[in-house]
């Protein structure tokens, strides 16, 4: 199946995929905040530490990472399939996050950093968000109310 944008809008409609601020990222924010939870996200941890983390809990040693389904291959998840154009190419790219996700998680692991993912599809509606809620303390390693 053809693109049914010319390469020019195509262009533009990737460039306004943003790369921060998203809305799962605020969802999260949001939660941990109402949760008790002090977090930096543009601090100076943030940058230095690898596969720059979403959020970071520099009390409790935790980075969070909120993964996008899509860009980051989220098997058996509704919001991830492989294209059907260009299969190869977006087969690799998938990967290719993986493998660099993986890398970054092994390495603030042996920093002695707590990992936790969350996948966008848990912040993707208030049904979701009220199933990961609950759990958050516990991915976290810490009790459920922080405060």
């Amino acid at each position: 199946m053809a693109d049914v944008f010319t390469p020019e809008k195509r262009s533009y409609v990737m460039s306004r995929i943003r790369g921060g601020n998203t809305k799962p990222e605020l969802a999260l924010r949001s939660m941990l905040h109402r949760m008790g939870y002090r977090f930096t996200v543009n601090g100076p941890k943030n940058r230095t530490l690898p596969g720059r983390p979403d959020v970071v809990l520099p009390k409790h040693r935790t980075v969070i990472f909120v993964h996008g389904c899509f860009w980051h291959g989220h098997e058996h998840c509704p919001d991830f399939r492989i294209p059907s154009t260009r299969t190869d190419w977006w087969i690799n790219k998938i990967e290719g996050n993986r493998a660099r996700d993986l890398r970054a998680e092994n390495a603030l692991r042996s920093l002695g950093w707590h990992v936790v993912t969350i996948w966008a599809c848990a912040l993707k509606n208030s049904k979701a968000r009220l199933w990961l809620e609950p759990r958050l303390g516990k991915l976290l390693g810490q009790p459920a109310t922080v405060r």
